[in-house]
């Protein structure tokens, strides 16, 4: 009965990974601007999460201490949308998911410095693989090059995840996750609810079927599931499981929008997701 339990716990938790690996091909796929994008995916997930948390009983409620940090991450998130999804835009979701997955290692660097911590010597190690497989995905380190663009962008999108993760983890970690969700949801519409405005309706219902799949798919069940997992497995165990993300979104790339990796793109997504894995299992491993 326990290897059962388990077995259905592992099948979920890569149901929500794949849930929430559509973002790329998604993004890709859109053809609205932006910020019209991020502002409706962000509108249609408040919904979708203030109902799940009313059937659930999920209390909305945040202690004054807490507002700044929980507005913060909204902010972050926001950040990390828009910058994410113009990676996208520039290259293919290969290069966009990858460059985006640097987001562990800026956080191990990120962490020692933020929380005055001890910066350990293999995280130098792990920062030169991820910089070769950079090099390995950026064709010239030209920034009029969309390419190289590309992965400066997802980059910066994967710095600014790391932080929202941080202030998450550090200032309010008691609360429900689907609560925090919603919230950071509600700031990301309020800054950029006017954006859609600037859209055409014929435009928006045009791409209503991808952008409710954005919002509801990827976005509430997606990262609700991915949220739930971690009741299941250890914080670590669901780094390493969520590295299959990039695979999953890349593959899903590959089907549906015709766009096949290069073999440089491969070569640097192999040294940046080994970083992450092999960092996950090390850290499992001195917590156990």
């Amino acid at each position: 009965m326990k290897n059962s339990n388990h077995l259905r716990h592992l099948l979920e938790i890569n149901i929500a990974m794949l849930f929430v690996s559509t973002s790329g091909a998604l993004g890709r796929y859109i053809d609205l601007p932006i910020p019209v994008t991020i502002a409706l995916r962000a509108l249609l997930a408040l919904i979708f999460l203030l109902l799940y948390c009313k059937l659930k009983g999920i209390s909305l409620r945040v202690e004054k201490r807490h507002i700044l940090p929980v507005v913060t991450s909204g902010l972050l998130m926001g950040v990390h949308w828009l910058s994410y999804f113009y990676a996208l835009k520039l290259s293919n979701v290969a290069i966009g998911m990858i460059s985006l997955f640097t987001y562990p290692i800026l956080t191990a660097f990120l962490e020692p410095w933020l929380l005055k911590t001890k910066l350990q010597k293999v995280h130098l190690v792990l920062g030169l693989m991820v910089l070769i497989g950079i090099y390995f995905l950026v064709p010239n380190f030209d920034l009029k090059n969309n390419g190289t663009l590309a992965v400066v962008v997802g980059i910066f999108s994967a710095l600014a995840y790391a932080l929202r993760n941080i202030v998450l983890k550090t200032k309010v970690s008691d609360y429900n996750g689907s609560m925090l969700m919603s919230y950071q949801m509600g700031v990301v519409v309020v800054f950029l609810f006017p954006f859609i405005f600037t859209a055409d309706i014929v435009e928006i219902t045009s791409q209503w079927e991808a952008v409710v799949a954005l919002a509801f798919l990827t976005t509430a069940v997606g990262h609700t599931m991915f949220l739930n997992s971690f009741k299941h497995f250890s914080i670590t165990t669901v780094s390493i499981l969520s590295s299959i993300q990039p695979i999953f979104g890349i593959s899903i790339g590959a089907i549906f929008l015709s766009e096949i990796p290069s073999q440089n793109t491969i070569i640097g997504g192999v040294l940046i997701l080994g970083s992450v894995i092999f960092e996950s299992i090390r850290t499992s491993r001195l917590q156990s």
